[in-house]
Protein backbone atom coordinates (compact mmCIF):
# COMPACT_ATOMS: atom_id res chain seq x y z
CA UNK A 1 0.00 0.00 0.00
CA UNK A 2 1.37 3.38 -0.94
CA UNK A 3 1.52 6.05 1.73
CA UNK A 4 0.04 9.47 1.22
CA UNK A 5 2.53 12.28 1.22
CA UNK A 6 5.11 10.45 -0.89
CA UNK A 7 5.93 10.85 -4.54
CA UNK A 8 4.32 7.46 -5.15
CA UNK A 9 0.91 8.42 -3.76
CA UNK A 10 -1.84 7.10 -5.97
CA UNK A 11 -4.86 9.05 -7.13
CA UNK A 12 -8.14 8.23 -5.42
CA UNK A 13 -11.67 8.95 -6.48
CA UNK A 14 -13.23 11.89 -4.70
CA UNK A 15 -16.54 10.07 -4.21
CA UNK A 16 -18.55 12.65 -6.10
CA UNK A 17 -19.19 10.27 -8.96
CA UNK A 18 -17.83 12.74 -11.52
CA UNK A 19 -14.58 10.82 -12.09
CA UNK A 20 -12.36 13.66 -10.83
CA UNK A 21 -9.19 12.38 -9.21
CA UNK A 22 -7.43 13.97 -6.27
CA UNK A 23 -4.42 13.20 -4.15
CA UNK A 24 -5.07 11.41 -0.84
CA UNK A 25 -4.87 13.54 2.29
CA UNK A 26 -1.47 13.59 3.96
CA UNK A 27 -1.93 12.18 7.48
CA UNK A 28 1.75 12.37 8.39
CA UNK A 29 1.22 15.38 10.73
CA UNK A 30 2.64 14.23 14.08
CA UNK A 31 0.18 16.47 15.95
CA UNK A 32 -2.68 13.96 15.38
CA UNK A 33 -5.36 16.62 15.77
CA UNK A 34 -6.63 19.23 13.37
CA UNK A 35 -5.13 22.59 14.29
CA UNK A 36 -7.16 25.81 14.32
CA UNK A 37 -5.45 27.08 11.18
CA UNK A 38 -6.29 23.79 9.37
CA UNK A 39 -9.99 24.10 10.20
CA UNK A 40 -12.39 25.26 7.50
CA UNK A 41 -15.13 26.49 9.85
CA UNK A 42 -14.79 29.91 11.47
CA UNK A 43 -16.74 29.02 14.63
CA UNK A 44 -14.42 26.06 15.32
CA UNK A 45 -11.34 28.19 14.62
CA UNK A 46 -12.56 30.66 17.27
CA UNK A 47 -13.09 27.88 19.82
CA UNK A 48 -9.69 26.34 19.07
CA UNK A 49 -7.88 29.67 19.22
CA UNK A 50 -7.33 29.28 22.97
CA UNK A 51 -5.65 26.23 24.50
CA UNK A 52 -8.49 25.70 27.00
CA UNK A 53 -11.18 26.02 24.32
CA UNK A 54 -9.34 23.60 22.05
CA UNK A 55 -8.98 21.03 24.85
CA UNK A 56 -12.64 21.27 25.89
CA UNK A 57 -13.77 21.05 22.26
CA UNK A 58 -11.59 17.98 21.59
CA UNK A 59 -12.90 16.22 24.70
CA UNK A 60 -16.49 17.02 23.69
CA UNK A 61 -15.91 15.73 20.14
CA UNK A 62 -14.29 12.58 21.53
CA UNK A 63 -17.14 11.90 23.97
CA UNK A 64 -19.91 12.55 21.40
CA UNK A 65 -18.13 10.36 18.83
CA UNK A 66 -17.58 7.62 21.44
CA UNK A 67 -21.26 7.56 22.40
CA UNK A 68 -22.30 7.34 18.73
CA UNK A 69 -19.76 4.58 18.00
CA UNK A 70 -20.80 2.55 21.07
CA UNK A 71 -24.50 2.83 20.21
CA UNK A 72 -23.71 1.75 16.65
CA UNK A 73 -21.64 -1.21 17.84
CA UNK A 74 -24.48 -2.28 20.14
CA UNK A 75 -26.81 -2.22 17.12
CA UNK A 76 -24.47 -4.06 14.71
CA UNK A 77 -25.85 -7.55 15.45
CA UNK A 78 -29.39 -6.41 14.64
CA UNK A 79 -30.85 -5.61 11.24
CA UNK A 80 -30.65 -1.92 10.60
CA UNK A 81 -28.12 0.86 10.45
CA UNK A 82 -25.60 -0.34 13.07
CA UNK A 83 -22.52 0.05 10.87
CA UNK A 84 -23.86 3.28 9.44
CA UNK A 85 -24.11 4.68 12.98
CA UNK A 86 -20.55 3.52 13.74
CA UNK A 87 -19.32 5.28 10.60
CA UNK A 88 -21.26 8.39 11.69
CA UNK A 89 -19.42 8.36 15.02
CA UNK A 90 -16.16 7.92 13.14
CA UNK A 91 -17.09 10.96 11.04
CA UNK A 92 -17.61 12.98 14.23
CA UNK A 93 -14.13 11.96 15.39
CA UNK A 94 -12.71 12.70 11.93
CA UNK A 95 -13.84 16.30 12.28
CA UNK A 96 -11.14 16.72 14.93
CA UNK A 97 -8.66 13.83 14.86
CA UNK A 98 -6.46 13.08 11.86
CA UNK A 99 -6.15 9.35 12.55
CA UNK A 100 -9.94 9.10 12.53
CA UNK A 101 -9.89 10.89 9.16
CA UNK A 102 -7.48 8.25 7.86
CA UNK A 103 -9.68 5.40 9.13
CA UNK A 104 -12.81 7.05 7.69
CA UNK A 105 -11.09 7.46 4.31
CA UNK A 106 -10.08 3.77 4.44
CA UNK A 107 -13.67 2.71 5.20
CA UNK A 108 -15.15 4.94 2.49
CA UNK A 109 -12.64 3.63 -0.06
CA UNK A 110 -13.45 -0.01 0.65
CA UNK A 111 -17.22 0.48 0.83
CA UNK A 112 -17.01 2.31 -2.51
CA UNK A 113 -14.99 -0.58 -3.97
CA UNK A 114 -17.56 -3.12 -2.74
CA UNK A 115 -20.44 -1.08 -4.16
CA UNK A 116 -18.68 -0.71 -7.53
CA UNK A 117 -17.87 -4.44 -7.59
CA UNK A 118 -21.50 -5.37 -6.97
CA UNK A 119 -22.69 -2.96 -9.68
CA UNK A 120 -20.36 -4.59 -12.23
CA UNK A 121 -21.71 -8.09 -11.55
CA UNK A 122 -24.40 -9.83 -13.56
CA UNK A 123 -27.97 -10.13 -12.29
CA UNK A 124 -27.38 -13.60 -10.83
CA UNK A 125 -24.55 -12.40 -8.56
CA UNK A 126 -26.58 -9.34 -7.49
CA UNK A 127 -29.51 -11.62 -6.70
CA UNK A 128 -27.23 -13.96 -4.76
CA UNK A 129 -25.85 -11.05 -2.71
CA UNK A 130 -29.42 -9.93 -1.98
CA UNK A 131 -30.54 -13.42 -0.97
CA UNK A 132 -27.49 -13.93 1.26
CA UNK A 133 -28.12 -10.55 2.89
CA UNK A 134 -31.78 -11.40 3.49
CA UNK A 135 -30.78 -14.82 4.91
CA UNK A 136 -28.30 -13.18 7.26
CA UNK A 137 -30.92 -10.67 8.47
CA UNK A 138 -33.43 -13.50 8.98
CA UNK A 139 -30.87 -15.52 10.95
CA UNK A 140 -30.07 -12.56 13.18
CA UNK A 141 -33.77 -11.90 13.79
CA UNK A 142 -34.39 -15.59 14.52
CA UNK A 143 -31.48 -15.70 16.99
CA UNK A 144 -32.63 -12.47 18.63
CA UNK A 145 -36.18 -13.78 19.10
CA UNK A 146 -34.86 -17.17 20.25
CA UNK A 147 -32.87 -15.49 23.02
CA UNK A 148 -35.27 -12.70 23.98
CA UNK A 149 -38.62 -14.26 23.05
CA UNK A 150 -41.25 -13.16 20.58
CA UNK A 151 -42.46 -9.63 21.39
CA UNK A 152 -45.97 -9.60 22.81
CA UNK A 153 -46.86 -6.52 20.75
CA UNK A 154 -46.65 -8.58 17.55
CA UNK A 155 -50.08 -9.53 16.14
CA UNK A 156 -51.37 -12.84 17.50
CA UNK A 157 -51.20 -14.55 14.10
CA UNK A 158 -47.55 -13.58 13.71
CA UNK A 159 -46.77 -14.79 17.24
CA UNK A 160 -48.46 -18.13 16.53
CA UNK A 161 -46.54 -18.52 13.25
CA UNK A 162 -43.26 -17.71 14.97
CA UNK A 163 -43.91 -20.26 17.74
CA UNK A 164 -45.03 -23.05 15.42
CA UNK A 165 -43.26 -22.59 12.09
CA UNK A 166 -40.12 -20.73 13.13
CA UNK A 167 -39.93 -22.75 16.39
CA UNK A 168 -39.26 -19.80 18.61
Amino acid sequence: MKRAGTEQAEDVMDGGGDGVKKQPHDYSDPDRVIDAEEDDWAWRRRIKSTPHGARVYRVAVFVVGLVIVLVGLALVPFPGPGWLIVIGGLAVWASEFERAQAVLDFVKKHVRRWEQWVRRQNVFVKLLVGVLTAAFVAAVLWATFKVSGVPTWFPEGVQNWMHTTARL
